[in-house]
């Protein structure tokens, strides 16, 4: 597998990774009471309770992509240059 190969791998990665974020904030902003009720319909949780823990989520899921995709793309970068 060449640097190539591997380099597009981790930007293809990163773009879907970050789309998904971007979807997923984008749907917490614009529509907070439809989630809050699909989700309250599946785990017994308070509106305190499920804004911990989704915000948790988003932030845990940004700092794995920046670790897992996004650095491995700019180190090979950084080494094609």
């Amino acid at each position: 597998m060449d640097l190539d190969l591997l380099g597009s791998f981790f930007r293809w990665c990163c773009i879907i990774n970050f789309s998904c974020l971007l979807l997923s904030t984008l749907a917490l902003l614009l529509m907070p009471d439809v989630i809050y009720r699909i989700h309250s319909s599946l785990f017994k949780l308070t509106r305190e309770a499920f804004n911990t823990q989704i915000y948790q989520f988003l932030a845990m899921y940004k700092v794995l992509i920046l670790v897992f995709n996004l650095a491995p793309f700019l180190a090979l970068w950084i080494m094609q240059r």
